[in-house]
């Protein structure tokens, strides 16, 4: 089964940028340890102009679980409220997303 790819964007408050570049300079290795955990690979988060674009692949067979699991763990819960005071999701999120899910319009393997 081939990677099912993922990109999302958000916005990063102006006074939060480098705390954000900091903090994920140095993601805490349990955090980095469940995303792999739960399937995610090639992870990486770009900034430009204000905008944190973020894009993983996804190896596993069940997202819904892997993403559950990844948001039930205590940890990631904790690095999540370090990180959220920096970012501004997007008005044109869809319901229950913080990063706004985008659209896939061009792959080449």
């Amino acid at each position: 089964m081939p990677a099912q790819r993922f990109g999302s964007l958000i916005r990063v408050k102006e006074d939060k940028l480098e705390e954000y570049k900091r903090l994920h300079a140095k993601v805490w290795p349990d955090v980095l340890r469940m995303i792999k955990e739960c399937h995610i690979e090639n992870y990486s988060i770009y900034y430009k102009d204000g905008f944190l674009f973020s894009y993983f692949e996804y190896t596993g067979t069940d997202f819904d679980a892997d993403s559950g699991r990844m948001a039930a763990d205590p940890i990631t819960q904790q690095w999540w409220d370090v990180c959220k005071p920096c970012q501004q999701p997007l008005e044109t999120r869809a319901e229950g997303e913080w990063w706004a899910s985008m659209e896939e319009v061009f792959h080449l393997d």
